[in-house]
C-alpha cells in the first residue's frame, strides 16, 4: 500500500511540475495590446504578424511593412540557451528604445510557418524591419551578454534608426 501511495504521489508531482508555468509569458497578446505595447517585447502569432507586420501571403514578391515604427523580430525557442541570454537584453532594449522601435518575439516551435517563410534555420535569428526599405536578417549572438547588447544597439542604430 505504501508503494502505491508513493508511486501515485510521484506521478501527481511530476504532472504538476510539467504543467507549471516557468514565469515566461509566451501567450500572444490581444490586438489592442500589440498597438499599445511600446516598452516590452510583444509575442506574435502568424495571424498577428500578417495583420500588423507584413502580409506575406498577399505580398509574395515585395516587402510591405505595416508597422508604425521600426521593428525587431526575435525568432526564438524556449529551450534555446542563446535565446534565453537574449531575452532579458531585448526586454531592456525595449524599454531603452520605447517610442522609437518595437520588439517582437516569435516562438519557432509554435509558429513554424513564420520561421519557414523567413528561412530561419538556426536560432536565435533576428529580423530588423526599418520603416523604409527591405528588412535585414541576423543570426546568433556575441560571446558575452554585454557584447550582445552592444551588437543589438549598433544594429538598431544603423539599420532601424538609420544613424551612422
Amino acid at each position: 500500500m505504501k508503494k502505491v501511495f508513493f508511486v501515485l504521489s510521484i506521478a501527481i508531482l511530476g504532472t504538476m511540475a510539467c504543467n507549471s508555468s516557468d514565469g515566461n509569458n509566451t501567450t500572444p497578446p490581444a490586438k489592442a495590446e500589440l498597438k499599445d505595447a511600446i516598452d516590452k517585447p510583444v509575442y506574435l502569432t502568424k495571424q498577428m504578424f500578417i495583420d500588423e507586420i507584413m502580409d506575406y501571403q498577399t505580398n509574395t514578391t515585395q516587402w510591405v511593412y505595416k508597422g508604425d515604427m521600426p521593428g525587431l523580430v526575435d525568432f526564438y525557442a524556449d529551450w534555446c540557451r542563446p535565446c534565453k541570454i537574449t531575452s532579458p537584453i531585448l526586454d531592456e532594449l525595449a524599454q531603452e528604445y520605447a517610442g522609437q522601435i518595437k520588439i517582437y518575439k516569435v516562438n519557432v516551435d509554435v509558429e513554424r510557418e513564420l520561421a519557414a517563410v523567413f528561412g530561419v534555420q538556426s536560432i536565435p535569428t533576428f529580423l530588423f524591419m526599418p520603416m523604409n526599405g527591405n528588412p535585414t536578417m541576423s543570426a546568433g549572438i556575441a560571446q558575452t551578454p554585454e557584447q550582445t547588447k552592444e551588437l543589438f544597439r549598433q544594429q538598431i542604430e544603423e539599420i532601424l534608426l538609420k544613424k551612422q
